[in-house]
């Protein structure tokens, strides 16, 4: 197992307590908790944002009007950066998926796009991001399941029909999912404990969630500070894989 900060040891035990008493307890989950499998984050020094990918930044190629306006530059951009089909759930997604099954955990409501929680056993997710491995197209709306329609085609995938399969992922300058947004908000609100993994609290309105939260037991397990610590009564920076092996051990 991975070694713990100093200071991390104690806070995680207080942790492991507070859950062991919970019984709605949420985790808001985002690109950090998937960087142990080996999916990149995107705002740290070694994230996706801080490359260039030809003549665009990230941050342009993931917008709708790029997707609009360059379709053969996106999904290069997306093939070689956005599916990661060899990545398995680390200890944080299984634990999640753990506490689910004893009971404890409510609901993952995460930021990622990577599938990783059903992977690990999570039945109870709300992508608010939505997910690579899901994909329609944009003339009939017919679905294609997986990521092998984009991954393993050249240029630019089209439907039977003729038209554009679009990935069923949020890009910049289009709207997150009514329902899911509704039943995140619902899920937090409700919820006795609530968890952020892995998410620097900077992208809304994800991270407005936190404003929702009603209860006492706000735990923030990520690496670098995050807006909401001065309202944490629990605050791990660390790497989150090792802290959920030693909940793991705990629990």
């Amino acid at each position: 197992m991975a070694d713990l900060k100093q200071g991390s040891a104690e806070a995680v035990e207080k942790l492991a307590k507070t859950l062991s008493r919970a019984k709605s307890a949420v985790a808001l989950t985002g690109a950090g908790i998937s960087v142990p499998s080996g999916i990149p984050d995107f705002r740290s020094a070694a994230g996706l944002y801080s490359t260039k990918f030809g003549n665009f930044e990230p941050e342009v190629m993931l917008s709708r009007d790029f997707f609009d306006a360059h379709p053969e530059e996106f999904f290069k951009f997306y093939r070689e950066k956005m599916i990661y089909s060899d990545a398995k759930p680390n200890a944080a997604h299984r634990l999640l998926a753990e506490l689910e099954k004893r009971g404890i955990l409510s609901c993952v409501i995460t930021q990622n796009i990577d599938g990783l929680h059903f992977d690990a056993g999570s039945k109870r997710v709300v992508e608010l991001h939505g997910s690579v491995r899901r994909n329609h197209c944009m003339r009939c709306g017919k679905g294609y399941m997986g990521t092998d329609v984009v991954a393993k085609c050249k240029g630019v995938p089209r439907c039977d029909c003729g038209g554009v399969i679009k990935p069923d992922v949020v890009l910049y300058g289009e709207s997150l999912d009514f329902d899911d947004c509704r039943k995140a908000e619902k899920m937090t609100t409700a919820a006795d404990v609530f968890i952020v993994i892995g998410t620097s609290l900077k992208v809304y309105p994800a991270a407005g969630l936190v404003n929702l939260y009603r209860g006492n037991d706000l735990a923030l397990i990520n690496k670098g500070a995050t807006p909401y610590d001065s309202f944490a009564n629990i605050i791990i920076d660390d790497d989150c894989a090792a802290v959920a092996e030693k909940l793991f051990e705990l629990m």
